[in-house]
């Protein structure tokens, strides 16, 4: 596989993970900064590490889930792996500009 399909797969998966919200926060997980890397191999397998709001999140469980199945449905991604970490700890600071002012944080 090439890198510029590698890269595009990458965007792909951001596209979808856009479309993923958090029940308690209406706005989606990319933007609220719970994605912190994306990882496409050349064999097309993508390799995601997230966290959560907190780690007694409501959607702990279903939530990674959700994350590797809507990751899965990218044309030619082979294998999704989705790691949970809590290092970093999750703050509003790592909200995008367009989460906070959805959220009126400004």
């Amino acid at each position: 596989m090439t890198e510029e399909r590698m890269i595009a797969i990458g965007e792909e998966v951001v596209r979808e993970l856009e479309s993923i919200f958090d029940p308690e926060i209406p706005v989606n997980i990319y933007e609220l900064g719970l994605i912190y890397d994306v990882q496409v191999s050349e064999e097309g397998d993508v390799k995601i590490l997230m966290t959560l709001t907190s780690p007694n999140c409501p959607v702990a469980e279903s939530l990674p889930e959700e994350v590797k199945q809507k990751a899965g449905t990218v044309p030619d991604v082979k294998d999704v792996e989705v790691e949970i970490t809590f290092e970093p700890p999750w703050t509003k600071e790592m909200m995008s500009e367009e989460a906070k002012l959805e959220l009126g944080m400004f």
